[in-house]
């Protein structure tokens, strides 16, 4: 089984970036589907970013298109989520998670392994 953890979330600007990473260890990442989602203070847990196992798909929800970017190391065992342009709506916990297979990349319940979370927080 696969464990995920994730790091680089901090507090930040308004209109600052941050760069989160999802390190992978027990196996390797590559055949499977990664995602990034966020929960803000008693909200459910949202969609962000999506991307296919060998990275050549990339999707991301409405609200973050144009300021985020999600990429993979395969070699390295890790995704990353490139945020820029960051509001104080992005304020959240960030979790990565990963699942098999492209369908469904954007439905929470469908992710079998989830990291710890990493908080960002993004003040005005």
């Amino acid at each position: 089984q696969v464990q995920l953890v994730e790091s680089g979330g901090g507090p930040v600007q308004d209109g600052g970036s941050l760069r989160l990473s999802c390190a992978a260890s027990g196996r390797t990442i590559g055949n499977y589907v990664m995602g990034w989602f966020r929960q803000a203070p008693g909200k459910e847990r949202l969609f962000v970013a999506a991307i296919s196992s060998g990275g050549g798909g990339t999707y991301y929800t409405d609200a973050v298109k144009g300021r985020f970017t999600i990429s993979r190391d395969n070699a390295k065992n890790t995704v990353y989520l490139q945020m820029n342009s960051l509001k104080p709506e992005d304020t959240a916990v960030y979790y990565c998670a990963a699942k098999f297979g492209w369908r469904t990349f954007d439905q929470s319940d469908q992710y079998n392994v989830w990291g710890q979370g990493t908080q960002v927080t993004v003040s005005s």
